[in-house]
């Protein structure tokens, strides 16, 4: 017990429970961003292609029981829609994240280029003192 409750102790020390919880919070914001995209944006979109279709009212009747497979249908249809949309959002993230990265290193090396290594500022130190 004094184990676990050091490994627990360990655990929020570190503060894996604090980044977990924000990554939680932000997670559910980012999901409402992306479900009304799905819904507000892309949905009647596909829906004037498609000609207004919705699934959802698709049923099978087995004696006084319904089974309602439309909205199965509809609930993949809408994960395939959002899978794409969120996949699109984070590609173009990365996208942006990798141009950010090679402009920060080309910056590194026009800094590098532009200041003498310190090979070269040793070799001068020598070099100024064997003047003297």
């Amino acid at each position: 017990m004094k184990a676990l409750f050091k490994e627990f102790k360990e655990f929020i020390s570190k503060g894996n429970a604090m980044m977990m919880a924000v990554g939680i919070i932000i997670g559910g914001a980012f999901t409402s961003i992306i479900t009304s995209i799905v819904d507000d944006i892309i949905g009647p979109i596909i829906g004037l292609l498609c000609g207004g279709m919705d699934f959802s009212a698709l049923s099978v009747g087995i004696g006084d029981a319904r089974i309602m497979f439309g909205n199965f249908i509809q609930a993949v249809i809408n994960f395939l829609i959002t899978a794409v949309v969120l996949f699109l959002i984070i590609k173009a993230f990365n996208t942006m994240k990798e141009k950010a990265e090679k402009l920060a290193k080309k910056q590194k090396e026009e800094e590098a280029e532009a200041e003498p290594s310190e090979e070269i500022l040793l070799l001068r130190e020598i070099r100024d003192s064997l003047k003297k």
